[in-house]
């Protein structure tokens, strides 16, 4: 029997999204377990699969229309069966289609080339979609998707590219002020990594610890307004509801990373792939997490969610806000596996690549901001996971031996926020003891 195919709720306490594409066309039977329409979030893109074979009657909404969830979509049917009306079908089911609604879109857009004739442009309906609300010409777009189809990190690209070129310069006073900014100051924000920072990222000389761009407030006449996108209204509510409802408390540590960064260099020497100093980072929360057990949970309203392994969210940059994908059963990866994951989900992060599945569970995330020089700051958890660890830089400076002397060492620190209805302090002060004592002796990380 004729059915309305609706907008699943494909993440939790998800309101809308957006119908990205339909892969099949209408009257065009699909098998079980086919995927019939693309659904895009704030953070990645789900394929919605066939429970049963069917057929798509009439489509419903247009590719690239925001969508609330539980609206219908789509009419659809059993392969072999027969509707006649599908007006009336519609009627019968309930559905009644908004005036403003617009058709379905094709499956490319289009532009006069300079000989005159009409040369197609391919591009994803979301692409397409946001070009046109920022008034982006799309034939000035390269595309870089699978045979330079048009993509949305193509067109955000392009975006930043035009308001960069419209930006007023810094004066030259403020830009000299600037410079002489250290960035030791603590940050408390939602911070962003890059999971392929390499040591010469990571470890900063002091004079190389300096701040630079202009103040916050330095806004001209000419500023303009630009819209917020899905993604930054995402990571906007989300990040104020858990500093609203989350109570927050911060642990503080330092650890001499000089043996650690030695193994590094060992470790790339041979590795197949080039290790960050985040990805040993990421193995040595790991391991805390797995000598301290009870930190490896999230607060429910119906009890403490226990874990059963280490799944860590890493927070990477990408132009349209934070991400943050998570590596499940770290415990049990090798560190070339961790840097290759890391590397894999950043790259597919910042074209929009990522499953709906990565981005959800785990109990922590590592967001690291050492590679822009900052040392140490704060950052906002990731809700519902119980703690976030802030990585800063690695700086040589002096230290006092346990004998008294005075010498140089390579020093990290980090801030570990931490969900106190799930976590007291005397167990996150037990971890960040397991941790420390980790980077310090990380053959640990390996063994």
């Amino acid at each position: 029997m004729a059915e309305l195919l609706r907008m699943p709720e494909i993440a939790a306490n998800t309101e809308e999204a957006i119908l990205a594409g339909w892969p099949v066309a209408e009257r065009e039977p699909f098998a079980a377990g086919a995927v019939i329409a693309t659904i895009e979030t704030a953070k990645a893109a789900v394929d919605v699969e066939a429970p049963a074979p069917g057929v798509i009657l009439r489509m419903l909404v247009a590719e690239g229309a925001n969508v609330q969830v539980g609206d219908a979509i789509a009419l659809i049917a059993n392969p072999d069966e027969t509707v006649d009306d599908v007006d009336a079908t519609l009627t019968r089911l309930g559905f009644a289609a908004s005036p403003a609604s617009p058709p379905v879109d094709v499956a490319a857009a289009s532009h006069v080339d300079g000989a005159g004739g009409r040369s197609r442009v391919f591009a994803s309906p979301l692409a397409r979609k946001l070009a046109r609300e920022a008034g982006v010409a799309f034939e000035t777009l390269r595309g870089s998707g699978p045979h330079g189809r048009v993509v949305r990190a193509d067109v955000e690209a392009a975006i930043a590219d035009r308001e960069r070129a419209v930006a007023p310069a810094a004066p030259p006073a403020a830009a000299a002020g600037s410079a002489s900014t250290s960035t030791s100051a603590s940050t408390s924000t939602s911070a962003l990594t890059s999971t392929s920072a390499s040591t010469e990222d990571s470890v900063v000389a002091p004079e190389q610890a300096v701040g630079g761009g202009r103040a916050a407030g330095a806004a001209t006449a000419g500023t303009g307004l630009v819209p917020h996108s899905r993604l930054r209204r995402a990571i906007a509510r989300r990040l104020t509801e858990s500093k609203s409802n989350v109570p927050h408390f911060y642990l503080r540590g330092s650890a001499q990373v000089d043996a650690l960064l030695a193994l590094r260099a060992e470790l790339n020497a041979a590795a197949p792939v080039k290790i960050s100093v985040n990805d040993l980072v990421v193995k040595a929360v790991a391991q805390a997490h797995t000598a301290v057990p009870a930190m490896n949970v999230v607060w429910t309203e119906d009890g403490m969610r226990v874990f059963p392994s280490v799944d860590l969210g890493i927070a990477v940059a990408t132009d349209g806000g934070l991400v943050t994908p998570v590596l499940r059963a770290v415990e049990r990866m090798g560190v070339s596996q961790v840097a290759a994951a890391a590397r894999d989900f950043a790259e597919r992060a910042k074209r929009g690549g990522l499953k709906q599945d990565e981005l959800e569970g785990g109990s922590a995330t590592v967001t690291n901001l050492g590679m822009y020089g900052t040392e140490e700051f704060a950052a906002i958890i990731n809700p519902p996971q119980s703690t976030i660890l802030a990585v800063g830089a690695a700086r040589r400076e002096p230290v006092v031996t346990d004998t008294g002397d005075l010498a140089a060492a390579t020093v990290l620190r980090v801030t570990l926020s931490v969900d106190h209805r799930a976590i007291d302090g005397s167990l996150a002060a037990q971890w960040m003891r397991a941790f420390v004592g980790i980077l310090q002796q990380p053959l640990r990380i390996v063994c």
